[in-house]
């Protein structure tokens, strides 16, 4: 008698799951049953179809040749659904509903709190969800619907604006520089025998973090952190002298800028969004805002105004 080989949506999430979980009690989890409901599920779908989807290892379970065919037609429906979500996101005919932005904790609380509260506040039927994250979500999996990030160097399958310019310069504390009243009272080689703050090795592909591995003695880098905002932190508590974003540095009374800002520095402020829900209502009404909003701030965030030149020629 030949086997009955039906199959449902719910099998193929089933063996996506497990091959990601790699075992049962992962996937288990991940579905909120129990382990034996799990087992119980695969043996049936293998028994139906007549062949083996999983090999068992001490290590874990290993997707079979069907397996693998299953697993790669799961993934081809998972992007299918996500696909047509997106198109669903994108139809909506009213900024009204939730958005998912995603962002960093520095440009969250430096800048965009005070923002995110106007948009709230004009437009009263739209919820935010944010999302902080260093790293960038995935927007084409719906992650988030929204990135402000600051980068050079935007996703190619993202679409948005460069809103800014997010100058940087070199600051200390004040209490430290008491006769500093401005870069035109220091010399940036007066200034690398002292003790510097760092990014961590996660940001080091920073142009600001790979200045000062490439001018400061190790042994002079004294503390490294792996976020802007504890960079900030660092420098007000006078743990050492470093780079910083001039929007955070210049705001506090108890910083002092060392040397002119740095073009080399420089990041570009992007609002960014996947394709699709570009003419989204609630994208698009967002996005304007936003835009508008930061643009007010453009000059504090590019530096105040403050002549831009190379440190010293140390650049």
């Amino acid at each position: 008698m030949s086997k009955q080989q039906h199959l449902d949506w719910d099998d193929f999430r089933l063996v996506k799951i497990i091959a990601e979980a790699n075992g049962l009690a992962g996937a288990a989890e991940r579905l909120a049953v129990n382990h034996s409901t799990v087992f119980r599920r695969l043996g049936q779908m293998e028994e139906n179809l007549g062949v083996k989807l999983f090999e068992r290892h001490r290590t874990g379970y290993v997707l079979t040749a069907a397996g693998e065919e299953m697993m790669a037609l799961a993934e081809q429906m998972d992007e299918n659904v996500t696909a047509f979500t997106r198109k669903l996101a994108g139809q909506a005919v009213a900024p009204a509903g939730e958005l998912r932005v995603t962002t960093n904790d520095t440009l969250l609380v430096h800048l965009l709190t005070p923002i995110f509260a106007r948009f709230i506040k004009a437009c009263p039927e739209m919820r935010l969800d944010v999302v902080l994250a260093n790293q960038a979500l995935n927007l084409s999996k719906r992650d988030a619907d929204v990135a402000i990030r600051a980068t050079d160097d935007p996703p190619e399958t993202l679409v948005g604006r460069r809103v800014a310019t997010i100058a940087w310069a070199i600051y200390g504390r004040v209490a430290d520089f008491p006769d500093v009243k401005g870069p035109e009272d220091v010399t940036i080689a007066d200034l690398f025998d002292r003790h510097w703050v760092a990014l961590g090795d996660n940001l080091a592909t920073l142009k600001a973090a790979r200045f000062v591995r490439e001018h400061v003695a190790p042994e002079n880098i004294v503390y490294k952190v792996n976020t802007v905002l504890g960079l900030a932190e660092s420098v007000e508590a006078g743990t050492g002298i470093g780079p910083l974003p001039c929007f955070i540095a210049d705001a506090s009374p108890n910083l002092v800028r060392l040397a002119d800002i740095n073009p080399d520095f420089a990041a570009g402020l992007w609002l960014l969004t996947h394709p699709d829900l570009r003419q989204s209502a609630r994208v698009r009404a967002f996005m304007d805002f936003m835009a508008a909003e930061i643009t007010k701030q453009k000059k504090r965030i590019e530096g105040g105004g403050a002549k831009i030149a190379l440190l010293n020629g140390a650049g």
